[in-house]
C-alpha cells in the first residue's frame, strides 16, 4: 500500500507537469520528503495526503490510500480498536500511567515508546507516526466527544526530560482550552485511594448509540460489548470523575505544573 501511494503521487504529479521541488513547495514540504514518499521511503502523514489531494485535485483518493496504510502498520492486536475510535461519537478515558494516546505530542510518544529500549529505531517511527495519525480524528468536521480523566502524576512523571513535558502539558492546556469536544479532567494527588488505580480503559460510544470498553495491556488490547461488564465500568468511570477536579480547575493546574518542568 505504501508502494501504491508513492506511484499513485509520481502520475499525478506528472499528469499536472509539477517536479518534486514545485509539488513540494504547493505543498509546504520539503523537497526531500516528497522525493522520499515517491520511493517508499517515507510513510505520509494524513496531513500530507490532504495536502496533496487539494494541490493535485485528487478528490480524498490520497487521504483514502493513506488511511489504509495507517491500518495496515498498527500493530495487530490494535486494529479492531483503531478502527472503532475512528469511528466513534463519544470517548470515555481514564489514564492513570501516561497521557492518552490521542493527546500526546510527537516528542512525548517517541520518549515513551524509547525509553523501555524494546524497539528498533525504525519502529519507534513507525509507532509514533500511527500515533499521530490517529489525532486526525480530533480535527474532522465533527470530532467526537472526548473526555479525558487522568491521575496527577502523569503531569509529573518525568517522560523526555523537562523540555518534552513542558510541551506536552502545554498542548493538553491547549486541546481543552480550544478544542471544544475535549474535556480534560485530572484526579488530584489528594484523592489518594480511588477506583482509578485499578488501571486505565477506554469507554467507547458507537454511533448506533451503545458503549464499548477497550482494556490495553503491554502487548494486546481487549475490546468488550458485554452489557454487564459495559455497566459496572460506567460506575467505574463515574467514581473516577467524581474525583477529579472540573475541567477549569484542570486547566488552571495543568497550567501550573507546566511551569515548574523548567
Amino acid at each position: 500500500m505504501l508502494e501504491h501511494f508513492a506511484e499513485e503521487l509520481r502520475l499525478a504529479r506528472a499528469d499536472r507537469g509539477l517536479s518534486q521541488a514545485a509539488l513540494a513547495e504547493a505543498l509546504s514540504y520539503s523537497g526531500a520528503l516528497v522525493a522520499k514518499v515517491e520511493t517508499s521511503e517515507r510513510r505520509p502523514s494524513l496531513d500530507f495526503a490532504r495536502r496533496c489531494d487539494v494541490v493535485l485535485a485528487a478528490d480524498g483518493r490520497f487521504e483514502r490510500i493513506q488511511r489504509r496504510i495507517s491500518r495496515e502498520t498498527v500493530v495487530p492486536w490494535f486494529r479492531d480498536w483503531a478502527g472503532i475510535e475512528q469511528e466513534t461519537t463519544a470517548l470515555r478515558w481514564f489514564e492513570p500511567l501516561c497521557v492518552p494516546g490521542l493527546l500526546q505530542t510527537e516528542g512525548y510518544a517517541r520518549a515513551l515508546l524509547t525509553g523501555g529500549g524494546l524497539f528498533a529505531p525504525d519502529e519507534i517511527e513507525q509507532h509514533v507516526s500511527a500515533r499521530l495519525d490517529r489525532q486526525g480524528l480530533l480535527t474532522r468536521d465533527r470530532p467526537p466527544l472526548i473526555t479525558a480523566l487522568i491521575d496527577e502524576h502523569v503531569l509529573r512523571r518525568d517522560v523526555g526530560g523537562s523540555d518534552v513535558m513542558r510541551e506536552q502539558i502545554q498542548h493538553l492546556v491547549k486541546l481543552g482550552s480550544a478544542f471544544p469536544r475535549v474535556r480534560i479532567q485530572v484526579v488530584p494527588d489528594l484523592a489518594g485511594a480511588y477506583a482509578g488505580l485499578a488501571g486505565p480503559f477506554v469507554i467507547a460510544t458507537a454511533p448506533q448509540g451503545e458503549d464499548l470498553v477497550y482494556l490495553a495491556g503491554q502487548r494486546h488490547g481487549q475490546v468488550i460489548d458485554r452489557s454487564d461488564y459495559v455497566r459496572q465500568m460506567v460506575e467505574v468511570w463515574e467514581s473516577i470523575r467524581g474525583e477529579a477536579l472540573s475541567h477549569g480547575q484542570s486547566l488552571e493546574l495543568m497550567a501550573e505544573v507546566a511551569e515548574t518542568w523548567m
